[in-house]
């Protein structure tokens, strides 16, 4: 799937030669299979902000990778040589984060992530024009893990997908999480069927049940979690509790808490403008993934406020700013290039017909990742 959108419908007075350079944004993202609900609400929240810009200058070009690292590389190899993109965006999974990114600043691009966060690109594999506006993969993870010592559990049972963000989650959670563990399991990643794991857990004594599976991962695991009658308490990070994904959970999320840097009712109004924006433009609530595109989008406004995206320094110091409101509230980056922020604690509920998450804590304050002093920036 290709798509070229030239944002406000602007595209001649552009081309007629304005004073402003025309941005080329290159959005690789997934849209279609098991992963695609992530994708589309990343570009959806990436598009809104570029609507409510105004600006009339920044062609997107946005393509379905498929889930597929060698799709993803193909697609940023045309765009780079061929479309001859100023910023690239868009990766949801680490393993395509991974194949793209590297290469990508390597050819002086500019790479803004409205998801996924590796270690291996936070610390060693740090780059000047590599930034992330979600999160380190790990952030939310090590979040849960000190939500689970202040709700007092001490053994508890850790499983994820065998691929990097699968990784950084079970190192994050342990990295704070102060008990034992009753079990540690990696899964394939796209697994559908959990009857295995559920009886390892069923039989492992725990007291906690901490899991990172995301997309339709986390919805088949929910379902058949609730229906085998185990009840030993979850804990998970937002990904699998997110907006669009309670909704095909259904019953089996509700009461289950989970950590995320973003809520619909975190209290500011770039927030409430946003979660009521969205919702006028798309007709649902925004998720996660919704609100790291708008971010990502803001983010990159900001900065072309201040620089022309041929100022590679120029460019480069004013993303470094974040010089834009977030729905997140208050929004720095450290030293490589990191969010700095707020982890909260979120419990599912339902509102109506809707199933969505309430913001009952803070988990981690100013929060900042565990990769930055490896970073040679």
């Amino acid at each position: 799937m290709k798509m070229k959108s030239l944002i406000a419908a602007a595209a001649l007075a552009a081309l007629a030669g304005t004073a402003q350079a025309e941005v080329k944004v290159g959005m690789i993202t997934t849209l279609s299979g098991g992963g695609a609900g992530l994708g589309l609400d990343v570009r959806d929240g990436f598009l809104l902000a570029l609507k409510q810009s105004g600006r009339d200058d920044i062609e997107m070009i946005i393509e379905d990778d498929q889930q597929k690292p060698d799709v993803a590389v193909q697609i940023a190899d045309r765009m780079i040589q061929a479309e001859d993109v100023d910023v690239l965006t868009g990766i949801i999974w680490s393993n395509l984060a991974m194949a793209v990114v590297p290469g990508a600043v390597a050819q002086g691009k500019f790479y803004l992530s409205p998801n996924a966060g590796p270690s291996a690109l936070a610390g060693k594999g740090c780059h000047p024009n590599y930034f992330n506006v979600a999160w380190q993969n790990d952030n939310l993870h090590e979040a849960a893990g000190a939500y689970a010592n202040s709700a007092g559990y001490t053994n508890s049972f850790i499983l994820a997908p065998n691929y990097p963000a699968g990784q950084d989650a079970l190192t994050g959670y342990k990295r704070f999480y102060e008990g034992e563990l009753s079990g540690e399991l990696y899964t394939k990643l796209g697994q559908t069927d959990y009857a295995a794991e559920i009886a390892q857990i069923r039989a492992s004594g725990a007291d906690s049940v901490f899991f990172f599976l995301p997309g339709g991962m986390g919805i088949s695991f929910l379902k058949q979690y609730a229906d085998s009658g185990v009840d030993i308490p979850l804990i998970g990070p937002a990904f699998s509790f997110d907006q669009g994904i309670l909704q095909a959970v259904g019953d089996a999320a509700l009461g289950v808490v989970n950590t995320s840097q973003w809520a619909k009712d975190l209290d500011n109004p770039t927030n409430a403008a946003f979660v009521e924006s969205f919702a006028a433009e798309y007709g649902r609530l925004p998720s996660l993934y919704a609100s790291q595109g708008f971010d990502t989008a803001n983010l990159m406004i900001s900065a072309l406020e201040k620089a022309d995206v041929s100022d590679v320094e120029g460019f480069r110091a004013a993303l470094k700013a974040a010089d834009f409101a977030s729905t997140r509230g208050d929004f720095a980056f450290g030293p490589n290039n990191h969010p700095i922020q707020n982890i909260y604690v979120r419990e599912v509920i339902k509102e109506g017909d809707i199933y969505t998450n309430r913001t009952i804590g803070v988990a981690i304050e100013n929060h900042a990742d565990a990769y930055a002093a490896e970073c040679g920036m």
